[in-house]
């Protein structure tokens, strides 16, 4: 995950530059308004209170409106990651608020979601379209990130 260090005029609609950042508290507005400005599909993810993979995978999948009969494990939502041809855009910014929770109560978890994030962005950027995270942690924590 990427240093929260950055100033809101990212290049956003740049898939290169695209990837998983670490924000801080009150970051996510912003980023929202840059994003939707930079023609891109904001999905806001709420991590409050997510401690574990259960939770995290069903908020996930409610939130980005996975089709019906999709699994709720690793692979059914990296493989959603990378189509998401149900939510057409431009591109994609997927703000998740309050993951300290989470970091915090599943260190494997927190990992993994970051894994298969960058994996997502990566596999956008070969097709040309940007796809961001951004992981709002406590106080701007980037640096206790994993």
């Amino acid at each position: 995950m990427s240093d929260s260090g950055f100033d809101f005029d990212m290049g956003l609609e740049d898939p290169a530059r695209a990837g998983v950042f670490a924000v801080g508290d009150g970051d996510l507005g912003d980023l929202a308004a840059a994003a939707g400005d930079a023609g891109l599909r904001v999905c806001r993810i709420d991590l409050e209170g997510c401690t574990g993979k259960r939770t995290l995978l069903l908020r996930i999948a409610t939130r980005l409106d996975f089709p019906s009969g999709r699994g709720r494990n690793w692979d059914a939502l990296s493989d959603g990651l990378r189509d998401l041809s149900w939510l057409p855009g431009n591109g994609y910014a997927l703000l998740f608020n309050d993951a300290g929770a989470l970091r915090d109560g599943s260190a494997e978890d927190f990992d993994t979601l970051l894994d298969i994030l960058a994996e997502a962005s990566s596999s956008w950027a070969e097709a040309n379209v940007p796809f961001w995270a951004f992981i709002e942690l406590p106080g701007g924590d980037a640096d206790g990130a994993p």
